[in-house]
C-alpha cells in the first residue's frame, strides 16, 4: 500500500503527524512521535509575545532610564507561562533535527507585523524544514472591518515570506467571511499551504470570584465536519497543500479528511488522551480501510469527495442546509 503524500513540497511516507502542541516540547517526545510512526513533526508555537518581551527586555537594559519599559513589560505574559523562550526554541529545533530523520515543521504564532517576524529567518537557520504561521487574532472593536482583519493576516504572511525561503503553511480560523477569496490572497502572497483550522478556546466565568477561567477542551470527531466542508470546497480551487487539524480521532476520520482533499492530517487531542502510540493505531486503521476497499494508494482516493468530484457537490453548499432542516421535520412527522 502506497500512502505517500506531498505536503508543502515535502514528500511524506503518509499524511499523519502530531499538530502543534506540548506533545513534542523536548527531544525525547519528538523521538517518541517518530517511533509511533509520525511522517513529520509540527512543533509547538513560538509566540509573538515571547519574542516581544525579549526584545523589550534587551532594549530596557540598554536604556539609561531603567523604568522606561516597566509599564509595557507588564502587559506581556510571564516567562514561566511558556515552555521555551525564543533562543531555547531555536535550540529545540536543532535538537529535534538531530533526534529524528523526518521533517521538522516549526510554528510561529502572532497577531501583527513586527520584529517577531524576523524569527522566520532564524528558524530556517536552525534547520526547520517548513514553517506553520498561526495568526491567532480575535477582533473586538466595532470599528474594525473584516477586510482590515484579512489585510493584517496577508501583511504578516508577506513579511514572514520575505524573511525566509522555507515553505509556509498558514493556519486559519474558520471565521473569515469569504474563505476562498482569502485563500487566493494568501496563495498570491506566498503561502504554500493552509491548515484548517485553529481552535478558538473559550474561557469560562467564575461567577463567585468574578474571574475569567482559561479552559482547554479537547476536540471530538464532531469537529471534523467543519474541516471536511472547507477541505472539499478549497481542494479543487487551489494549488496549495491542505492540512486537516482538529477532529481526527480515528483512521476513518482521516479517510474522510483525505477524501475531501487533505494532503496532511494533524492529530493532537487523541494523542493527548491516549499517548503517542495511538498514532500507530490510527495509521493502521487508515491503511486497513484502504486495503478493505481495494485502494492501492492514497492518491487514488485523495480529493475524491471534493467539490469538483463529489457525486453530489451541492451537499457541501446551500442545498445541504435545506435538506438537513427538512430531515428533522421528517423525523418529527414520519407519516
Amino acid at each position: 500500500m502506497n500512502l505517500t503524500t506531498k505536503y508543502l513540497g515535502l514528500t511524506l511516507k503518509h499524511p499523519f503527524m502530531p499538530g502543534a502542541s506540548p506533545l513534542v516540547d523536548n527531544a525525547i517526545r519528538v523521538r517518541a512521535m517518530e517511533d509511533a510512526g509520525a511522517s513529520a513533526i509540527v512543533l509547538h508555537s513560538l509566540f509573538e509575545e515571547q519574542i516581544s518581551r525579549e526584545q523589550y527586555a534587551t532594549q530596557y537594559h540598554m536604556e539609561l532610564y531603567s523604568d522606561a519599559f516597566a509599564e509595557v513589560n507588564s502587559y506581556f505574559p510571564e516567562p514561566a507561562d511558556f515552555k521555551l523562550g525564543p533562543d531555547e526554541y531555536l535550540e529545540h529545533i536543532r535538537k529535534a533535527k538531530d533526534a529524528v530523520s523526518i521533517p521538522i515543521i516549526a510554528s510561529l504564532n502572532g497577531t501583527t507585523t513586527g520584529g517577531w517576524t524576523k524569527y522566520a529567518g532564524l528558524i530556517e537557520q536552525a534547520g526547520a524544514d517548513a514553517l506553520e504561521l498561526n495568526i491567532y487574532y480575535l477582533p473586538t472593536s466595532m470599528d474594525e472591518m473584516g477586510d482590515t482583519v484579512e489585510a493584517r493576516l496577508v501583511d504578516a504572511l508577506t513579511t514572514v515570506r520575505a524573511a525566509t525561503k522555507l515553505p509556509i503553511a498558514v493556519k486559519l480560523s474558520p471565521f473569515y467571511s469569504a474563505l476562498p477569496a482569502l485563500a487566493r490572497r494568501l496563495e498570491s502572497a506566498g503561502a504554500n499551504g493552509l491548515v484548517m483550522f485553529n481552535r478558538f478556546y473559550q474561557p469560562d466565568i467564575d461567577i463567585e470570584n468574578l474571574e475569567v477561567i482559561p479552559r482547554v477542551e479537547l476536540s471530538s470527531s464532531q469537529e471534523l465536519l467543519l474541516r471536511l466542508r472547507w477541505l472539499s470546497i478549497l481542494s479543487p480551487k487551489t494549488q496549495m497543500s491542505l492540512a486537516c487539524s482538529g477532529g481526527v480521532h480515528s483512521g476513518t476520520d482521516a479517510v474522510k479528511a483525505v477524501m475531501c482533499g487533505a494532503h496532511a492530517v494533524q492529530v493532537v487531542s487523541e494523542l493527548l488522551r491516549l499517548g503517542p502510540n495511538r498514532l500507530t493505531s490510527i495509521i493502521s486503521e487508515f491503511k486497513e480501510w484502504l486495503e478493505a476497499h481495494e485502494y492501492t494508494s492514497l492518491a487514488e482516493m485523495q480529493g475524491s469527495m471534493n467539490l469538483s468530484r463529489c457525486p453530489d457537490p451541492t451537499a457541501f453548499e446551500r442545498a445541504n442546509y435545506m435538506r438537513t432542516l427538512q430531515s428533522w421535520r421528517n423525523e418529527l412527522d414520519p407519516a
